[in-house]
């Protein structure tokens, strides 16, 4: 098992420091440009999207490498024609985006152990110009946060409604916050001393990450900045129910991780899916012929209830109603599919088999 704060780059064993103090030591560090940035970007099968990725990428860091996660579309010999160096993960040990960044970080330790960033960066994304810039500035003036990430916008938001949905989820407040996303620059000795991200974690590897980061005193920071451009290229429901069944998956993996602390991290989001997607339909289903169908009458009442109250939270928020009703519907929605996401994780892990990953869309074309 991978240990909670351990981790290996190369021949060099990384262990924790759980003294914030002592690890602001080893990286108080006042880069003055981008150019002390390196860009680990990971892929797998995303076709014409990791071209737009990596034309955006090139030239804007010190180094930028592609990390390839078994894909069949051509993306790492597309990545080494362009010039970028490409660590092509051993399909013998289960694919993860965790396993990729890992193993994107530890080829940056042997080309440029020096660099004081690194940006993590999907292949489905376009880095904006003048993020790098951005983010370093931010990380120079406050020496007590640990990582950061911007703004992401979809790409294509009206393409189709499932875009929108993830145009909606990306929209986050400025200021401190718990978790970074998957695409997010963060100092170089931090991300040593925590141990990486755990490689076994599916999904959600960025918030598990996160939480370690906080344990030992870090804050994390959500600036006022565009940082990428996102193509979810959702386009079929079939795409979105995986989503949301990996979404479940992950919630579940990481609150057995981490759901025993005073945090208790996605305990809450875990109880919500148990209840809405199987306590409360199963208990009215079950109690209809005793109450005349009354019990159905009421689950539905309930579930209007919760749409109505997540359509009033996006109502605040200063979104359209459109949009709003559009997310308040799927997030009902979602409990389902997220259920069977939930029951997998439990499954998989009482076999003892191995936790890989849950694919939801496929390639655009070749690369």
């Amino acid at each position: 098992m991978f240990g909670i704060a351990v981790g290996s780059w190369g021949n060099r064993k990384l262990q924790p420091i759980n003294n914030p103090k002592v690890v602001l030591e080893l990286v108080l560090m006042t880069p003055s440009s981008a150019q002390d940035v390196a860009i680990v970007v990971i892929g797998r099968n995303e076709g014409d999207r990791l071209k737009s990725c990596l034309n955006s990428v090139k030239g804007k860091a010190r180094i930028a490498i592609y990390v390839d996660s078994g894909s069949v579309d051509g993306s790492a010999q597309y990545a080494a024609s362009a010039g970028l160096p490409v660590v092509e993960l051993d399909a013998l040990r289960p694919f993860t985006a965790a396993r990729a960044r890992n193993e994107g970080f530890q080829r940056i330790v042997e080309l440029a152990p020096d660099v004081p960033f690194i940006q993590f960066l999907d292949g489905d994304c376009v880095l904006v110009d003048g993020w790098l810039d951005s983010g370093v500035s931010a990380l120079n003036a406050r020496a007590d946060v640990a990582a950061l990430c911007g703004n992401v916008r979809e790409l294509h938001p009206h393409a189709s409604i499932y875009n929108r949905l993830c145009d909606l989820e990306w929209r986050q407040p400025p200021g401190e916050t718990r978790t970074c996303g998957g695409r997010f620059m963060v100092r170089n000795e931090v991300f040593r001393a925590v141990g990486g991200f755990r490689p076994d974690v599916i999904a959600a590897e960025d918030d598990e990450f996160c939480v370690r980061v906080r344990r030992i005193g870090w804050k994390l920071l959500q600036l006022d900045a565009e940082m990428a451009l996102h193509d979810a290229a959702l386009t079929r429901f079939s795409q979105w129910r995986r989503k949301a069944r990996r979404t479940g998956h992950a919630y579940a993996q990481v609150a057995a991780l981490h759901g025993h602390g005073d945090e208790r991290y996605f305990v809450h989001d875990c109880r919500k899916i148990w209840f809405w997607g199987l306590v409360l339909p199963v208990a009215a289903v079950s109690l209809a012929p005793f109450t005349y169908g009354l019990s159905l009458a009421t689950a539905i009442c309930a579930y209007a209830l919760q749409f109505a109250r997540i359509y009033g939270h996006g109502r605040r928020r200063e979104w359209q109603a459109g949009d709003a009703a559009i997310y308040s519907l799927f997030t009902v929605l979602s409990r389902f599919p997220a259920l069977l996401g939930l029951l997998e994780y439990h499954w998989r892990h009482w076999r003892g088999h191995d936790l890989t990953i849950i694919e939801y869309k496929g390639s655009s074309t070749r690369a």
